[in-house]
């Protein structure tokens, strides 16, 4: 899954708090900051897990910050270890 927020998402701690609500779900990948001014998010696991992991990343205090997502989905690539913070 990848996920690019717009809104107010960076300068807010929308990656530390992302990767913090990951580790409630069993998913793995990456969050970094763009240029644009926007947050991508990839991540893989089950359907189920991912779907639960963007409501928990919203309800986690960050939802008023979200003014958008676009949501892709594609195969998995088996090439992450845990969730981390790219710069």
């Amino acid at each position: 899954m990848q996920v690019v927020y717009s809104g107010r998402v960076q300068c807010v701690g929308f990656r530390y708090t992302a990767k913090s609500v990951a580790s409630g779900y069993e998913v793995v990948g990456t969050i970094r900051n763009l240029p644009n001014g926007t947050v991508e998010l990839i991540a893989e696991g089950s359907r189920e897990e991912l779907e639960a992991f963007r409501d928990g990343i919203r309800d986690s205090g960050l939802g008023h910050f979200i003014e958008n997502e676009q949501v892709g989905w594609g195969e998995a690539t088996n090439s992450f270890r845990g969730f981390e913070i790219v710069k």
